[in-house]
């Protein structure tokens, strides 16, 4: 009998549009603000490779995925696995809802395994929060503007 892995689930609201969040999550000069300076490489068509990248050594790549669902400014649903493992594979949802003036993040990571929630937790947490501080005051958290491993 398989047993059924807890999602991570990260929820936020961040002073900004939908349009500005979603092109914090693509642009490459946004990412590497707030995602430990990398930057997410894709077409960003359904079906299409999307890989994190070390922004200053694109041969450096984190994570790798397919691009399952690209509704602009709504939705985003990758898959996520490490180069060197990918057979161990995650998927990841972010979704973009208007709210109040505002607008809140839902990321739901899926199928973590035991071993990389509590990294994934971390991170998300770290990620997401240097995201909100850039998009409302200009400025994300100094920790996030540099590689966290070598």
């Amino acid at each position: 009998m398989a047993t059924e892995k807890p999602d991570f689930v990260y929820v936020l609201f961040i002073k900004t549009t939908p349009e500005e969040l979603f092109k914090a999550l693509l642009d490459p000069e946004m990412t590497k603000q707030f995602w430990g300076r990398t930057r997410n490489v894709s077409d960003w068509k359904v079906g299409s490779t999307w890989e994190h990248q070390d922004y200053d050594n694109s041969s450096t790549v984190d994570v790798r995925g397919t691009v399952v669902e690209f509704e602009e400014n709504k939705k985003l649903v990758l898959t996520w696995a490490n180069p060197q493992d990918e057979n161990n594979q995650s998927e990841v949802t972010f979704e973009i809802i208007p709210f109040m003036g505002s607008v809140q993040l839902k990321v739901t990571h899926k199928n973590l395994s035991d071993e990389a929630r509590p990294m994934v937790s971390m991170g998300w947490s770290a990620i997401l929060s240097s995201l909100k501080s850039l998009l409302e005051t200009g400025e994300p958290l100094a920790s996030t503007t540099r590689r966290w491993k070598g």
